[in-house]
């Protein structure tokens, strides 16, 4: 091994204490060891990943998954006649993810690997919105005003589709006590420019689902009073690779027949790093061939689907190590586990005496807490930024429209947690709000910036 000099060593010192330019492009370079320590140095006060409760995205890795992902992050995963059995492993994980969400056997599986969920709701929400279009067309009606209907409990994400493509946002505002979509308002929102009714498996605000059933039976009487037909797509983020573990004989995916497309995060409870997300439609006809492309400019003829074009293909192989590592057993038992802790951590949080569950029904292993109105003199931001002294990241926010009164304490509970982990963040937890009983909080809700706010729903 070659012996280090006292002159590098000095230089590396030097280099690893100079100044980094703000907005100007740096002059020179420094050596990799000295840049590495920078990058790093600069990162020492950021949270940690596996305290990050308030996080759905994982944060644990195995060993040979990390080797795994050293193997293929170089490689551009678009560039399918360079790479075909990456792509041939998306490919056959789409089959598999199909069948995990009971897809008809006589249907042609189709899917997409994306950049997270984000990508596969708008591809999804663009099927449906090609699809209706196509259909008001042949039929000689009006198809400039297409909209979708969804709840104020969705992610962000559908209201960038709204205005990014085009699609009037119909959304059914919460109500203080009930923070799913339902079919109660239904009628006020749907009408025959509606492309599809989104229901969510497993909501960002308190992890429960929409109430599917009663939505997709809804839309059945609607179609026998109208004549009009509109599908569902199911946002399964996070529900997605847990209800089918968990409770096989919950219908809220493609066994109801309104359910043509499903999303899902494989960077959530599929358990890989950030980055990727999948949508899977019932049948292949379901994606509309307009939102096909198919290039040769990388070598021969690929198709591809996605609004992405290169990115990393770590994800896919890492996906496919998770799927053959666990399988369906290996997956039941980690989310069951995941859901038994957030059980654990939630009752002991009721017991103390400082907190109201807002998500009765318990699917996915997220904790979502209402402050009890003794607290009078401190808030859940106070609780918040009470146990980041500890490092603990939670998410205190007010919900959306007609029921923001209502702030939450959320805490999902992935499956790295363990019961003794959940236990020292229960003390932990409690220990903030009997300091801050004595003491008191003055923290405040975070002032939203929208520059959008003249932006009225259109129904």
């Amino acid at each position: 091994m070659a012996e280090s000099h006292p002159a590098d060593a000095l230089s590396m010192f030097d280099q690893f204490n100079a100044d980094i330019p703000e907005s100007t492009f740096p002059e020179h370079g420094m050596g990799p060891r000295a840049a590495a320590a920078v990058v790093n140095s600069e990162a020492w006060t950021d949270a940690n990943p596996m305290l990050n409760l308030s996080s759905f995205v994982t944060t644990f890795t195995e060993p040979e998954e990390v080797d795994v992902m050293l193997r293929h992050f170089t490689k551009n995963y678009i560039d399918h006649d360079m790479y075909p059995q990456l792509y041939a492993m998306e490919t056959r994980m789409t089959q598999w993810l199909h069948d995990l969400w009971n897809g008809p056997q006589d249907a042609e599986a189709f899917g997409i690997a994306t950049v997270g969920s984000s990508e596969a709701c708008m591809l999804a929400g663009l099927a449906h919105k090609w699809n209706w279009r196509e259909a008001r067309k042949a039929a000689g009606k009006d198809a400039s005003r297409p909209n979708m209907v969804t709840g104020g409990n969705v992610q962000i994400v559908w209201k960038k589709f709204f205005r990014y493509f085009d699609v009037d946002e119909r959304i059914v505002p919460l109500e203080v006590g009930n923070s799913r979509l339902t079919a109660q308002h239904l009628d006020r929102f749907v009408d025959e420019n509606t492309i599809a009714v989104v229901a969510i498996a497993g909501q960002t605000f308190t992890g429960e689902d929409d109430d599917i059933q009663e939505i997709h039976d809804w839309l059945d009487a609607y179609e026998k009073r109208t004549g009009i037909s509109i599908p569902m797509h199911i946002d399964g983020a996070s529900g997605g690779f847990v209800n089918p573990f968990l409770y096989p004989d919950y219908a809220w995916d493609f066994r109801l027949p309104r359910v043509q497309s499903i999303n899902a995060s494989g960077h959530k409870f599929g358990l890989v790093p950030p980055g990727l997300g999948w949508v899977v439609f019932r049948d292949r006809k379901v994606f509309n061939e307009g939102l096909m492309f198919y290039v040769n400019y990388l070598g021969g003829e690929m198709p591809t689907a996605g609004l992405n074009f290169s990115r990393n293909a770590f994800q896919i192989a890492v996906q496919y190590y998770l799927f053959l590592r666990l399988g369906r057993s290996g997956y039941t038992k980690l989310m069951q586990a995941a859901v038994d802790n957030a059980v654990r951590l939630r009752d002991q949080l009721i017991a103390s005496g400082w907190f109201t569950i807002m998500n009765r029904t318990q699917r996915i292993p997220v904790v979502a807490l209402t402050l009890d109105p003794k607290a009078t003199n401190f808030n859940e931001f106070d609780v918040s930024n009470k146990v980041r002294e500890r490092g603990w990241v939670l998410s205190a926010y007010t919900m959306p429209a007609n029921a923001e009164s209502v702030r939450s304490l959320r805490i999902v509970v992935r499956p790295h947690l363990n019961r003794n982990l959940c236990d020292i963040l229960a003390k932990d937890i409690v220990a903030a709000c009997e300091y801050l009983a004595q003491h008191g909080g003055n923290a405040t809700p975070p002032t939203l910036h929208d520059p959008h706010s003249t932006a009225t729903t259109k129904c």
